[in-house]
């Protein structure tokens, strides 16, 4: 029996997180040998990327790529996936503003995400995945949803006391996915 492998999630946009105009310091190849080198995150996946620029281009942190099918621009070839351990200091600490921007960005999305979501079992939610969000809090936003939809964070902190920042839960869990820390991926594909 022939069975698919799944797909994997496809980018057309990402963000640099840091480029490395002569490479890796750590790569042994000689000086003309090294490739440009940037870290990136996929916009609408968060899937973190290796991509090699093409030669005499200049990138910095938050600039946007298109590393889709066409033709493209900037980047020669996408090198594969990354993890975060592999991340530069920069890419690192340029993580977790670009990621608050993308949630700020696309608050639709992640709202759709509270006014959505459902059941991962029997016993438990996805709710109940974002940090901070236990069981009653999913109850209440459960219910506060089934009466209105929520049309922003600030609304979900309104009719929902407890949960004092809806968009900082989303972004510390995309953040969470990314070290690899669950086998549930709500946000960030691979």
């Amino acid at each position: 029996m022939n069975q698919e492998r799944p797909r994997r999630a496809k980018e057309e946009h990402a963000i640099v997180l840091d480029f490395l105009k002569n490479g890796y310091s750590s790569d042994s190849r000689p000086f003309h040998q090294k490739e440009p080198i940037i870290q990136a995150l996929g916009k609408d996946h968060f899937v973190l990327l290796e991509l090699v620029s093409k030669p005499d281009k200049s990138f910095k942190p938050h600039d946007e790529v298109y590393i889709g099918d066409d033709d493209r621009p900037d980047i020669a070839y996408i090198k594969g996936a990354l993890q975060t351990v592999k991340l530069t200091q920069t890419a690192k600490r340029e993580l977790n503003f670009i990621v608050e921007k993308l949630v700020s960005d696309n608050e639709e999305k992640y709202l759709n995400f509270y006014n959505n979501s459902g059941p991962i079992s029997l016993r438990s939610h996805q709710l109940e995945l974002l940090p901070g969000i236990g069981k009653r809090h999913s109850r209440e936003i459960l219910e506060q949803r089934t009466i209105e939809p929520f049309k922003s964070f600030d609304e979900i902190k309104e009719r929902v006391k407890a949960v004092p920042n809806p968009k900082k839960a989303i972004i510390d869990r995309i953040l969470f996915e990314l070290e690899d820390g669950d086998r549930y991926k709500l946000f960030v594909r691979v």
